[in-house]
């Protein structure tokens, strides 16, 4: 039977909205009141559109060479580009006097607690209040110490919005290098960038929890909790013991501790650093490279591929026996088809990394300006994952360059969750299953 494999509704929606948004944010960031330096070039502009709608933080131009309105339009790309997928989109897809198909009902429960059937207007309420609060909060913890160095109130929110977001872009000089050693100001931004990289799904489910309506955390949440908590863990370890007599030389003990700690939850899809990443060992920038392709958890709004995806992977991994069609895990039994879901990101995810890699080694060399593997990986993973921790090489890279990893950071925010949604189908149901192939592993 001929199938309908026409994008639907929510797909184009999806693409559409952040195109827009991008082609928007692009052509006012190249106008000559957006820079204190006259009219930025457009692939310039288009880059750091892209880079903030995709809250990523690769940047090839200064934030601080932005007039204040330029900024002010940066800062809302990035806040638009961060609840884009979760509370827009659904808001779009449940506007009032709208039927919602059976489609619909399925793309956007994915982003909700079960209750998402009977309160849809309360739970994207929730969405952005939530998301307003911890901004705010954020705000209001750093707004003392960020004053104290002759920064403003704008300053101050952007850093908090862009922390929530997981952007990493910043108007403060330097960045968080500057306040590497200040407590107050790193723990604030680890916070917020944990608890913009958790999801929304777990926020609430973790918030009623809390507020004992539940007795106890939804399956999704524990693996979201304890898969995010064992890599922050373990992650600062090994960066602390690769890096304690390199990149870390000349700081005090709780220093290294605290910026170990700051790189390990960076890495996964913020873009701050406190340590310059051209610092780092190569053993260092392996493991970042590892928990930036990981990235952070569903329906946030972090990229990469996703927590849930990791621990289903190393799941199957340990536990997948032959004799079984599905695995058990915690009492919950996990189909084989999620299982080639998660597979079928992670084969996605090295698929886009490995071309842009290519890319960039290839267009680099023909310029005259090559670069080696290690960076190409490092810079094209980041681009994908929508991290934006780079080590210094991208506002050098030739024009070709630039539109590769503007598409992978579209395709790391974007693509990948287009291609999850359900394709409409009006063909008939199968009554018939073709023979089943046989192949050796």
């Amino acid at each position: 039977m001929r199938k309908d494999i026409r994008f639907g509704k929510e797909t184009l929606f999806l693409l559409l909205y952040f195109t827009g948004i991008i082609l928007v944010g692009s052509a006012l960031l190249s106008m000559p009141f957006s820079s204190r330096q006259g009219s930025m070039r457009y692939i310039d502009a288009l880059f750091t559109a892209t880079s903030a709608v995709c809250v990523t933080g690769l940047s090839v131009v200064d934030t601080l060479s932005l007039s204040r309105v330029g900024q002010a339009v940066l800062l809302l790309l990035i806040q638009f580009g961060g609840l884009g997928i979760i509370a827009f989109s659904t808001l779009y897809l449940f506007l009032p006097r709208r039927r919602i198909s059976v489609t619909t009902r399925g793309f956007a429960g994915e982003y909700s607690i079960p209750s998402f059937e009977y309160h849809t207007r309360n739970i994207i309420a929730q969405i952005i209040s939530l998301t307003a609060t911890f901004e705010l909060i954020g705000a209001l913890l750093i707004w003392p110490k960020l004053e104290q160095h002759g920064y403003s109130l704008f300053d101050v929110i952007f850093h908090s919005i862009s922390a929530f977001c997981n952007a990493g872009f910043s108007t403060i000089r330097g960045g968080m290098e500057s306040f590497r050693d200040d407590p107050l100001m790193n723990i604030v931004t680890m916070v917020l960038i944990v608890a913009g990289g958790l999801g929304f799904v777990v926020l609430q489910d973790l918030w009623h929890f809390l507020r004992k309506k539940k007795l106890h955390l939804m399956y999704h949440s524990s693996i979201v909790l304890k898969t995010s908590a064992a890599l922050i863990v373990v992650g600062a370890a090994l960066i602390f013991a690769l890096e304690y007599r390199h990149a870390f030389t000349g700081m005090g003990g709780a220093s290294k501790v605290m910026a170990s700690f700051f790189q390990s939850v960076t890495s996964r899809t913020a873009g701050f650093d406190t340590v310059a990443q051209a610092n780092f060992t190569s053993a260092g920038q392996f493991i970042t490279i590892i928990l930036m392709f990981i990235g952070a958890s569903p329906a946030s709004t972090g990229g990469g591929v996703k927590t849930t995806t990791f621990y289903l992977m190393v799941l199957a991994a340990i536990r997948y026996r032959e004799d079984r069609n599905a695995l058990v895990d915690h009492n919950r039994t996990i189909q084989p088809a999620l299982l080639i879901k998660a597979s079928a990101v992670i084969v996605r995810a090295f698929a886009i990394a490995l071309v842009v890699t290519s890319i960039l080694l290839i267009a680099e060399q023909v310029h005259g300006n090559p670069v080696n593997i290690e960076t190409a990986v490092f810079e094209s993973v980041s681009a994908f994952a929508t991290v934006g921790l780079s080590i210094g090489i991208t506002p050098h890279l030739s024009v070709i360059s630039k539109l590769a990893l503007i598409s992978a950071m579209f395709m790391g925010r974007v693509g990948l969750f287009a291609m999850a949604i359900p394709h409409s189908r009006r063909s008939p149901e199968r009554y018939a299953e073709a023979p089943k192939a046989d192949i050796l592993l």
